[in-house]
């Protein structure tokens, strides 16, 4: 009988996978039986694939986007904003004036926009002033008023912001006013050339440079802010007039013309004819003022 030699091993067979796994096999011939055996490479396959992943996501194009990584179209927050920068103004000299040290200030900061100021929105060419309702007179009291104006006759004290409408050489009616703004005060003499009652209002060019947004007319009404009576003062552009907001009453608060509450203007155009006098004064005299301020006229 002969004896069998054990097979010589065959070489291992290596199947390469697509998905990057390889299978070693080999086959062993030990007697009867055939043993299959099959190498995993798992741990440096993961390592590499990983590794790769890690490598693509890096490098492929960011699909999240967060709002704070833009900056080309970022807008600062309001409560950020910082005003324009003030520029010097070449130097006056003028001997010390007041004027020439003002302007040799900075300029003033603007609305806080980098140096470019905001652009209002033109107002409506005709608005309309509201009701118009019946305004009942309030008649101011009677003060002392030691004068030689002559009765009849109209003295508006811009400091002491009271209008005085004189009764006799002794006493006045006394009213309390708004008078102009800093810049806007005037001092003169003028006459009441008309009387208009709720009358419309046209704003002159230079305030619709200042505030564009007003109105290019607006109706009588208790909205318009010259009241329920306007006297107009010759051909100026100033009036003592009602006014609708009766807070600005005592304050200097105006474009140069005199307020008073609707009721008190209603009252002296029933006394101030056409023609009457109007004096309009930086202050009054020391001894008119003291004597007006003591008290009402007994």
């Amino acid at each position: 009988m002969k004896r069998l030699r054990p097979m010589a091993p065959r070489p291992a067979v290596t199947i390469a996978g697509t998905g990057g796994l390889s299978i070693a096999v080999s086959l062993v011939n030990r007697g009867s039986q055939i043993k299959l055996t099959l190498g995993f490479s798992v741990m440096m396959r993961l390592s590499l694939a990983a590794a790769a992943f890690v490598a693509f996501g890096f490098a492929g194009p960011a699909q999240a986007f967060h709002p704070f990584d833009e900056t080309y179209g970022y807008v600062m927050p309001k409560k950020f904003q910082r005003g324009a920068r003030e520029e010097p103004v070449a130097p006056v000299f003028s001997f010390g004036s007041s004027k020439a040290k003002k302007a040799a200030k900075l300029k003033s900061k603007n609305d806080g926009s980098f140096g470019t100021p905001k652009k209002l929105a033109k107002g409506p060419a005709n608005m309309s002033g509201g009701g118009t309702p019946n305004i009942s007179a309030v008649a101011p009291p009677k003060v002392s008023f030691p004068n030689s104006y002559g009765s009849g006759t109209v003295v508006i004290d811009t400091a002491g912001r009271r209008l005085y409408y004189v009764l006799s050489s002794s006493s006045a009616y006394r009213y309390p006013i708004a008078v102009g703004r800093q810049g806007f005060t005037w001092t003169g003499t003028q006459k009441i050339s008309r009387k208009v009652a709720w009358p419309d209002w046209t704003p002159p060019a230079e305030m619709l440079e200042r505030k564009p947004e007003l109105p290019g007319h607006m109706e009588g009404g208790i909205r318009n802010p010259l009241g329920a009576m306007a006297l107009y003062l010759g051909s100026s552009l100033y009036r003592i007039h009602g006014t609708n907001d009766a807070k600005t009453i005592g304050q200097a608060a105006s474009s140069g013309c005199i307020r008073m509450t609707n009721g008190n203007v209603m009252h002296l155009a029933g006394i101030a004819g056409i023609g009457t006098t109007v004096h309009v004064l930086n202050k009054l005299p020391s001894n008119i003022a003291k004597a007006a301020n003591s008290g009402a006229d007994g």
